[in-house]
C-alpha cells in the first residue's frame, strides 16, 4: 500500500482564487506565511486497491472487511474492486491553531483553519487522482467516491475503511466515535472495476450547502485518468 510523502500544497491553495472581503483575504495571506514558515503540515496519504472477495450482493466484501457500499455497484460494467484511502495534514497545524486560540486571536486562528480545509481538500484531490491514475494503468476504471457518514456509506464503516489502506502506518488513528485524527485527515473508497460509467452522483448530492461550497466533492469517472 503506497504511502505518499513530501506533497507540497500550499502554492497550489495560494494560487487559488479567493473572493471573501479584503480583511478575511490579510488573515488568510497571514496563515499561509504561518504555515510555511513554520512548517506546519506534513502532507501524507496511503491508499490500497482492494479485490472484492465476493461478488457483490447485500454488501461490499474485500480484504476480509465488509462494507455497506453498494451505491457503489454501477448499473452496468463490472465492480472488481475498492479502493481505500486516507491522507493526513499531521497534528502541527491542529496545534497551532488552538495556541492562537489560547492568545485570543481569534481571526487569524479561524482562517489558519479555513486553509488547513483548503490544503487537506487538495491533498484528497491528489490522493483521488493518484488511486485513478493506477487503475488505469491496472486496465480498470474507477467510478464513485464515499467518505464515512456520507449517504451510501455508514459512520461506522471509518475503521474499516482506514484498516484496508494502512492508515496507522501515516499516524492517522480512528476514534471510538470514528474520528480521525489528527483531525485534518480524511479518508474515501472509491469503486473500481472493468468498464464502469461514470458516476452520475456525487457524495455532495444530498448537501444543502452544496451550490455554494467550495469544497464540494466530484463524481470520479473514466475521464479523470
Amino acid at each position: 500500500m503506497p504511502a505518499i510523502h513530501g506533497i507540497n500544497l500550499v502554492r497550489e491553495v495560494a494560487a487559488a482564487p479567493y473572493t471573501r472581503r479584503t480583511l478575511r483575504s490579510r488573515f488568510r495571506n497571514e496563515a499561509l506565511d504561518l504555515v510555511e514558515r513554520e512548517k506546519l503540515i506534513d502532507p501524507v496519504y496511503s491508499y490500497r486497491i482492494v479485490p472484492l472477495d465476493a461478488p457483490p450482493k447485500d454488501a461490499l466484501h474485500a480484504g476480509g472487511e465488509t462494507l455497506d457500499a453498494l451505491r457503489l455497484v454501477p448499473e452496468r460494467g463490472q465492480l472488481t474492486a475498492v479502493a481505500s484511502g486516507v491522507c493526513t495534514l499531521g497534528p502541527a497545524l491542529e496545534r497551532r491553531t488552538n495556541d492562537l486560540c489560547a492568545e485570543r486571536r481569534m481571526s487569524l486562528a479561524l482562517a489558519l483553519d479555513e486553509v488547513g480545509n483548503d490544503l487537506l481538500f487538495a491533498l484528497s484531490r491528489r490522493l483521488q487522482d493518484r488511486i485513478v491514475a493506477e487503475a488505469r494503468r491496472h486496465g480498470l476504471s474507477a467510478a464513485g467516491e464515499l467518505r464515512a457518514g456520507d449517504p451510501g456509506l455508514p459512520l461506522q464503516a471509518q475503521a474499516a475503511v482506514h484498516r484496508l489502506c494502512g492508515g496507522d502506518e501515516i499516524g492517522v488513528r480512528v476514534t471510538e466515535g470514528q474520528v480521525l485524527h489528527p483531525l485534518k485527515s480524511v479518508s474515501m473508497l472509491l469503486g473500481i472495476g472493468i468498464d464502469l460509467p461514470p458516476a452520475t452522483w456525487s457524495r455532495c448530492d444530498d448537501c444543502p450547502s452544496a451550490e455554494k461550497c467550495r469544497m464540494s466533492g466530484r463524481a470520479v469517472t473514466p475521464a479523470l485518468v
